[in-house]
């Protein structure tokens, strides 16, 4: 069964991992993915802060994980994401597939982060010692995007 959360506290991923496969014998890949924070250009980033609209957000995430399920034959998919304020190197996202066999855990987990840094209505502004600015989609992202059209 998928799993969809979004929240403000972390996540284990040793846990999640476990929680994807139980009750899956017919598992044989699992492959994650862990988004951080990171401070980019040496900006001297001090904390990240993402906001969300709850209902939007969770349709969003539902809708790309069902997306997966089309495209690859999938056990679970799993996506956290987390929101509120983030320090530099906590962590952001998790996104977890499972399949009986790895290219398909591995080509389903790039493609939901993807579609995640694109399609999902998440909003990121970076707090500096100069200053806080609302992050934008970056035009590698968006490309990357393409890539599964």
């Amino acid at each position: 069964m998928d799993k969809i959360s979004i929240q403000q506290e972390d996540f284990d991923l040793s846990i999640e991992v476990n929680l994807a496969r139980e009750g899956d014998n017919n598992i044989g890949a699992v492959v994650s993915f862990v988004g951080t924070v990171r401070d980019l250009d040496d900006k001297l980033l001090s904390k990240m802060t993402l906001e969300h609209y709850p209902e939007m957000t969770e349709k969003a995430l539902f809708a790309i994980a069902n997306q997966a399920h089309k495209r690859w034959a999938l056990g679970n998919i799993t996506i956290i994401h987390r929101v509120g304020d983030l320090p530099v190197s906590a962590q952001i996202v998790l996104v977890i597939a499972t399949s009986k066999h790895r290219k398909s855990a591995f080509e389903a987990c790039e493609f939901v982060m993807d579609y995640l840094k694109t399609q999902a209505p998440f909003w990121k502004k970076e707090h500096t010692k100069s200053g806080s600015r609302w992050v934008h989609a970056k035009t590698t992202d968006v490309n990357q995007t393409k890539h599964w059209e």
